[in-house]
């Protein structure tokens, strides 16, 4: 519950509702927008970020956390690793277990190949799962993927890579009808009509949903179609280092099984990596949404391997973020309450941007107000933020629209005896999304031979910035296609000898480029108390 003095602050967002109800806040210019980003937002604080000196990004400028683990050692330098004992021998090997690598092993055994689905944690445990606001896709009379392409465009402030942003929002009316033949349950009117809502940056309703719990939903339709199709799943062993063959081309992986601390040797034609985010680095001391193993592990291996990123100087802030209570600081209040109505207000219970703003943009606005004006409001734990005026939403589409449209929402509140209905929340921009990664073509292939990625760890597709909903999107349209091809792929490959050398060549580059240091990777999950180094090394 609030206590007396946020109860007293409650008082001036009730007061200036009525008018708010009635009259629209302004969007802002585009030249207004480009200065609020780039002197508010965290991707143009010089100080978080540093430049890499070994890679094929050599020069590039990506974040200081993750810096860290793109130069750091690999896990296996101090372990005798036998190559020849192979525990599976696949067409396709799928590193991550979320959307996009269970779209890709539905479409990859659906070509005939041999699946196995390795997981860090349990199948599904992943930031699909916690998306919560929708899935976009131009399936209405008034709508088309033209329109789509241009929003995401727009919203990616035309940085985006052409080709792969094309794909998306072709595929996407696809991506709908597989969902539903699956059977995921979508909000639909009662003559069965699918219903759409707008998110931040969309000129045309486009936003499908499943209450605010769409990627669960999602997730709980791809888990149970891969289970009950037999294929072969890996809980709880995650890939430590990728394989590659004589030809440097990918072959497979080393896996650490969690349980037993044994590594496995997989042997591939293909590899698919899916892994997902790197939130839980917790970029600039950011909270985050991010699941807990969210730490950017397919970046760090593909890129030891050799393969290029892209976009990595570009992460994504929810702008609105729990800020409390404490007990929740960090997981996401979805872009779907703002699209619903919902406005951000100031201490003064006064509207200071657009409600419904690209996500840099708004949140650069709430950055600026409590950084820059002062205007925040101070929370009982000595955190800041901004409220955001929920109880507008039933005024605006009558009593019960939150139980029916935002029930996660509504009880994760409830929990802390705080009633969205009747009282606002307080909201900060908190770490969501990593806008770059392993650069890839509309087949969804790496700059490295048989190395496929989807999903997250992924860039190019937003650009820098992406909009709400295009995240479900995507690791469905490239999980699909990764699936597809590297199963295609793989009919025509003929396996070569494995290697590690790649990881001992990294080695190298980082003591001919004066990188001295202690850290390992992939980190695997958060470490909240101490860093982890490097023990003994074996490479020459």
């Amino acid at each position: 519950m609030y206590i007396s003095y946020l109860k007293e602050l409650v008082k001036k967002v009730e007061k200036t509702r009525p008018r708010r109800l009635y009259q629209d806040f302004p969007r802002m210019a585009p030249h207004e927008c480009r200065e609020v980003v780039k002197k508010f937002h965290p991707d143009y604080l010089e100080n978080g970020f540093q430049t890499l000196k070994a890679g094929g990004n050599k020069g590039d400028r990506v974040p200081c956390e993750l810096a860290e683990l793109l130069e750091a050692h690999s896990r296996i330098e101090h372990i005798e690793i036998d190559l020849e004992k192979i525990a599976y021998d696949m067409d396709v090997l799928i590193i991550g277990g979320g959307g996009a690598g269970a779209a890709a092993a539905l479409a990859s055994q659906k070509e005939g190949a041999k699946v196995l689905l390795v997981t860090k944690l349990r199948f599904g445990d992943a930031n699909t799962i916690m998306a919560q606001g929708g899935i976009q896709a131009a399936d209405k009379e008034n709508d088309s993927p033209a329109l789509h392409y241009l929003d995401v465009m727009g919203g990616g402030h035309f940085t985006n890579i052409p080709e792969l942003v094309y794909t998306l929002v072709n595929d996407a009316p696809m991506i709908i009808k597989w969902l539903e033949d699956l059977g995921a349950m979508l909000d639909k009117a009662d003559d069965g009509t699918m219903l759409t809502i707008h998110g931040g940056g969309t000129s045309r309703k486009r936003m499908h949903s499943a209450r605010d719990y769409t990627g669960t939903e999602i997730m709980r339709t791809l888990r149970d179609e891969t289970l009950n199709r037999g294929i072969n799943v890996l809980e709880f062993c995650p890939a430590v280092e990728l394989l590659l063959d004589e030809e440097g081309k990918a072959a497979g992986s080393v896996l650490f099984n969690l349980e037993t601390e044994e590594y496995l040797i997989v042997r591939a034609k293909t590899v698919i990596l899916a892994t997902g985010g790197s939130g839980r680095l917790h970029f600039q001391g950011f909270p985050t949404t991010n699941h807990y193993g969210a730490t950017g592990d397919g970046l760090v291996m593909g890129y030891r391997a050799g393969a290029r990123l892209a976009f990595m100087d570009t992460i994504q802030y929810h702008p609105t973020g729990v800020v409390f209570p404490s007990q929740i600081m960090g997981l996401l209040v979805t872009e779907k309450v703002r699209g619903l109505g919902a406005t951000p207000l100031n201490i003064d219970g006064d509207q200071f941007v657009y409600h419904l703003e690209i996500r840099d943009v708004e949140s650069a606005a709430i950055i600026k107000e409590c950084s820059y004006k002062k205007k925040g409001i101070s929370t009982p734990d000595g955190t800041t933020g901004v409220w955001l005026d929920s109880p507008l939403i039933e005024l605006l589409h009558g009593e019960g629209t939150i139980e029916r449209q935002l029930p996660a929402m509504l009880r994760q509140f409830a929990r802390f005896g705080i009633n969205i209905r009747k009282e606002p929340i307080l909201v900060y921009p908190t770490l969501h999304y990593q806008n770059g990664g392993l650069l890839i073509d509309k087949y969804s292939r790496t700059s490295i031979e048989n190395l496929y990625a989807a999903g997250e760890n992924t860039g190019g597709i937003h650009g820098r910035n992406r909009l709400m909903g295009n995240s479900l999107l995507d690791i469905l349209v490239f999980g699909r296609r990764a699936g597809f091809h590297a199963a295609q792929k793989s009919k025509e490959i003929k396996l070569k000898k494995l290697t590690l050398e790649h990881v001992c060549q990294f080695r190298r580059q980082l003591e001919q480029n004066g990188l001295e240091t202690e850290s390992i990777s992939p980190l695997l999950f958060p470490s909240y108390n101490h860093h982890e180094t490097v023990r003994s090394l074996k490479c020459n």
